[in-house]
């Protein structure tokens, strides 16, 4: 008989994972809400940790070099505002924390890649994210449509006011 607790974590744990690994390069599809907007920001780089894998709690750190500046994410990997992981490359490492690869720069910050099957590796998709990252995109080209034509609206309006305006001049001319 399953605990409580285990009852409710795994009614919250998504259905399918991406089996991420230290040492891998991934994109995150994090969905961020501003104000009233939504939108999808992708987060990329180099996984230095993740722990208590089989857990609801479970964790990735990611870490990128932005303008000079070493910059680290923690994700929840269940977590509803993470729509999609996706492993880019796979590196061999022989630790599980990689720590040591916020002092390293340049050329000895690069690791070995490894050949691995991209597509086995990132099918676990989960189909609601999915959806909702397409209903996001849908929504942000509503909203790109709706001030397209609100500033195309706008420039008639000038235009018309314009045309007003050399014709009343042009008028004036032929009074004169």
């Amino acid at each position: 008989m399953e605990s409580v607790a285990s009852q409710i974590s795994a009614r919250f744990k998504k259905k399918a994972v991406v089996d991420v690994r230290s040492g891998d390069t991934v994109r995150v599809h994090q969905k961020v809400r501003e104000g009233s907007k939504e939108r999808v920001q992708v987060f990329e780089g180099l996984v230095l940790r993740v722990t208590r894998r089989g857990s609801l709690t479970s964790t990735l750190s990611v870490r990128r070099i932005a303008s000079g500046v070493g910059v680290e994410k923690t994700y929840l990997i269940h977590s509803p505002s993470i729509l999609k992981i996706e492993v880019v490359k796979r590196s061999k490492v022989r630790r599980n924390y990689l720590t040591y690869m916020r002092e390293l720069t340049g050329k000895s910050a690069r690791l070995a890649g490894v050949d691995f099957d991209r597509e086995a590796i990132n099918t676990a998709a989960d189909e609601a994210a999915a959806e909702e990252e397409t209903k996001i995109k849908q929504e942000q080209e509503k909203v790109h449509e709706e001030q397209e034509a609100k500033k195309a609206e706008a420039e008639a309006k000038e235009e018309a006011k314009v045309k007003q305006v050399l014709a009343a001049r042009q008028q004036e001319k032929t009074e004169t």
